[in-house]
């Protein structure tokens, strides 16, 4: 029975608040985003009576989109604790702010460098600036089957190639954790006087600890992109960008994220920007010297007693990667990553941010603990032993992305119309939308690019494997331009 104005309300019909209530109960580990981890990465103090924090611009608690008060202090602290000359919170998510970089920085018409990594957030802010992309490739790591480093010899050649380009959007790291060399890529963008944008969704947390790759802002990225709510205790849409330098006009992208951000921002995200910026300034040194800890122990019993490989021990000949996300290959099973993030979910009750043909996805975070480690390696470990007589899962399914042919600009796209077909019977025709396994929603077609047999197949090993793609319907169809 509930108690709403002095009256009575029964049987209340609310799937979603059921379904979050009926997860949170059951006392899961939760290896995913947000970072605060079912709040434990709060004190408490921040967490009672949260509801009381929804509120709206009445005088004394400033205005997100014009702050001249207590949010343009909170702001000013974020700027001088990332490394920033100005930062503004982010309502929106980083989805928000990749399209206010593109927005702020790009004309219709204009070539903005891209790596084809990128997250489908850059392709909509293309779409939407009117922009032409020229998107080059990062290496690729074909034991873990996963996208690697960008090379700067890479980033110099399409500079070369399009030098009316106004400048290069990169993204690092990449759900995987790895780490390309920033610093030299930032370099060389400058000297050619180009703009640096690095969407740096799942890297808020790498400012706080020389232990870590450094962060963008201090390889002098221009712009810089994070998602707070992944890896810090903040709340889901917590997002910040951080502009350094003087090479882009801060007004411009001001006025830009007025125009896209919500004119009704939450206070509840808005305050736990400022808590996360706070709590991590204070302790974040610590706290994830002590997460590290923790990773290094799990991972050392991993290879003593286990056939899994982990990412961050394999790239570390080659590059930088975020030891806090731990990405373990799970090959040698003979199961696919999306049947063991099965498994652990319904026999372990631990959860994983994502799951790929050949991979499981561990975010950690500072809310992370030693129990939550150990949970994780006794059941991988019950799992390897499982299936040790298993034969080691093929290689057959490993493609490095090839980039389709663009026979339309994302700027026309809108302007055609389209019909539906079979995925199967989709080849030589053009994409209208964006289609991606997610997470991590790194694009496989983009809209305007012609959709090949090369491409249908890949779609279709990742579905059969168990993963989801986005911009694939549940009947296998999929939206193509018509009169192309």
């Amino acid at each position: 029975m509930l108690l709403l104005g002095g009256r009575t309300i029964n049987n209340l019909n609310t799937p979603i608040f059921n379904a979050l209530r009926k997860y949170v109960n059951s006392s899961p580990i939760p290896f995913h985003m947000p970072g605060h981890k079912l709040g434990k990465g709060i004190p408490d103090r921040f967490l009672n009576d949260l509801h009381l924090l929804d509120m709206t611009e009445i005088p004394g608690l400033d205005n997100l989109h014009f702050p001249d008060g207590v949010i343009k202090e909170a702001q000013e602290l974020a700027a001088k604790a990332f490394g920033a000359d100005y930062t503004s919170f982010l309502v929106n998510g980083s989805t928000c702010g990749v399209h206010g970089a593109i927005l702020g920085l790009c004309k219709p018409g204009d070539k903005l460098i891209v790596s084809r990594d990128c997250h489908k957030s850059v392709i909509g802010g293309m779409m939407l600036a009117g922009v032409t992309p020229i998107y080059i490739q990062p290496e690729y790591d074909s034991f873990f089957g996963v996208s690697s480093f960008m090379l700067p010899s890479t980033v110099e050649q399409a500079i070369k190639n399009n030098p009316e380009a106004v400048g290069v959007f990169v993204t690092r790291p990449n759900y995987y954790g790895i780490c390309s060399d920033i610093g030299a890529i930032s370099d060389l963008v400058h000297s050619y006087n180009k703009i640096l944008i690095v969407d740096e969704a799942h890297g808020a947390h790498l400012k706080f600890s020389p232990k870590l790759p450094c962060c963008a802002l201090d390889a002098q990225a221009d712009v810089c992109i994070q998602s707070a709510h992944k890896t810090l205790p903040a709340l889901t849409q917590g997002a910040y960008i951080h502009v350094k330098g003087n090479r882009v006009d801060v007004e411009k992208v001001k006025f830009v994220l007025r125009l896209i951000q919500t004119s009704s921002p939450s206070y509840i995200i808005i305050s736990f920007l400022d808590i996360a910026r706070a709590i991590m300034e204070q302790r974040g040194s610590e706290l994830i010297d002590g997460l590290l800890e923790g990773i290094q122990c799990f991972e050392s019993k991993i290879y003593e007693n286990t056939g899994y490989e982990i990412l961050s021990r394999q790239l570390l000949k080659s590059g930088e990667t975020d030891k806090t996300r731990v990405v373990i290959n799970v090959k040698n099973t003979g199961q696919t990553g999306f049947q063991i993030d099965n498994i652990l979910r319904s026999r372990y009750n631990i959860q994983v941010e994502m799951a790929d043909i050949f991979n499981i996805v561990c975010i950690s975070t500072v809310a992370d603990g030693i129990e939550e480690f150990e949970r994780l390696y006794f059941a991988l470990n019950e799992i390897d032993k499982q299936f040790k007589n298993y034969s080691r899962l093929p290689d057959i399914n490993i493609r490095e992305t090839r980039l389709p042919s663009q026979a339309v600009t994302l700027d026309k796209v809108m302007q055609y119309s389209y019909e539906t077909m079979k995925l199967a019977e989709s080849e030589g025709k053009v994409s209208r939308g964006i289609i991606t396994p997610y997470p991590p929603g790194v694009p496989v077609i983009c809209p305007g690019e012609v959709i090949t047999q090369d491409t249908i197949q890949y779609i279709m090993s990742v579905i059969e494997a168990g993963g989801n793609v986005n911009g694939v319907s549940g009947g296998l169809e999929v939206e193509v331009l018509k009169c192309v």
